[in-house]
This record gives C-alpha cells, sequence and structure tokens, in this order.
C-alpha cells in the first residue's frame, strides 16, 4: 500500500502546474469530451507509466541527457504550433477530427510525458519500492486526478473564454518549455 499512495501524492504533487495539465486542459477545450479526454489521458498514462516503470533503468543509461532534452524540445515547440492552428471543430460544423479526441490524447499525452518529471519520478519510485504494477497504479492515479481538474475546467471555461486568447497563451507556455529544453541540451 506504500508504493501505491507514496507514488500517487508524488506524482499528483508533481503534476500540478505541470505540461502536461496544461495540455489537458488544451485538449478539454479543443474537443470539447472531457470524458473522452480523460479516457485518452488514462490509457496514454498507463501505458507510459508502465513503460516507465519497467524499463526506466535502461532509459537512464542508454539516453544521453542531452539527447533526452533536445527530443523535448522538438516536443515542446511542436505542441506550441499546434496549439496556434485555431480550432476547425466549430468552422466545419459536426465533422470529428482527423484522429478523433481518443487518439489524439493518447498519442499527445504518451510523447508529452517522455522524460518528462512525472515520468522520472515514477522510474525513481519503483526502483525504491521494487513494485512496477503498484506503481503504475499509484502515479496514473496521481496523474487522473490533476489532470482531470484541468480536463474538466478546461471544458467549462471553453465555452466562456475567447479560444484565441487561450491558443496564444498555452502555446506561449509550451515553446517557454521547449527553449528550455532546448537550453538545458546546449548546456548539457
Amino acid at each position: 500500500m506504500e508504493a501505491i499512495v507514496g507514488s500517487f501524492v508524488l506524482v499528483a504533487a508533481s503534476e500540478m502546474g505541470d505540461k502536461t495539465q496544461l495540455l489537458a486542459f488544451s485538449l478539454a477545450s479543443r474537443f470539447r469530451k472531457p470524458w473522452v479526454v480523460l479516457g485518452g489521458i488514462f490509457v496514454a498514462t498507463v501505458a507510459n507509466h508502465a513503460l516507465a516503470s519497467s524499463v526506466g533503468t535502461w532509459v537512464s543509461t542508454h539516453v544521453p541527457a542531452r539527447v533526452m532534452a533536445l527530443v523535448l524540445a522538438v516536443l515542446f515547440l511542436g505542441f506550441g504550433l499546434w496549439t496556434l492552428k485555431p480550432d476547425t471543430l466549430d468552422e466545419e460544423g459536426d465533422k470529428p477530427p482527423r484522429f478523433g479526441a481518443f487518439l489524439t490524447t493518447v498519442a499527445l499525452f504518451f510523447m508529452a510525458e517522455m522524460g518528462d518529471k512525472t515520468q522520472l519520478a515514477t522510474m525513481a519510485v519503483a526502483a525504491r519500492y521494487q513494485a512496477p504494477v503498484l506503481v503504475t497504479l499509484g502515479t496514473t492515479a496521481g496523474m487522473l486526478v490533476s489532470d482531470g481538474l484541468a480536463v474538466f475546467l478546461g471544458d467549462r471555461l471553453s465555452g466562456r473564454v475567447n479560444m484565441k486568447y487561450v491558443r496564444w497563451v498555452t502555446a506561449a507556455l509550451f515553446f517557454l518549455f521547449g527553449l528550455v529544453s532546448l537550453w538545458t541540451a546546449w548546456r548539457g
């Protein structure tokens, strides 16, 4: 039980204000399907954190920090550009998104978690407790609580807030994360 509770608390706290919480808010605002987005977050988190708790040692010993920072920088800058693209769902009526809210959320969330502090925390906690399944359960629950707040807040605000401003602020934050990752890669 200590592995589950410890993992939950660590990830729930570290996810607050994290880029993936921002991504959850953005996806909920974009698709306006909070339960579908939360389901996508769940699937991506289980996959990502199971990977982290199972092969964390291999990643930490074989992928240089500089390379990981560069990959993250490219992803963040890409997320920033994607965020700037106006939502075409409003312009195209009821036409579904190209890959759908669920698959888009799964793919983006899985990639965003690669090398993220919550993934690294998952690796560390799994190494400490030697219980990858319990750690994955705890970290996934922590992610769902933190990101669930962002999903439902994003869904509620999407009808009341000018989405152009939300897109610009969100994109600016992703660009900031990208620049910080570039700086880390350059310094590394």
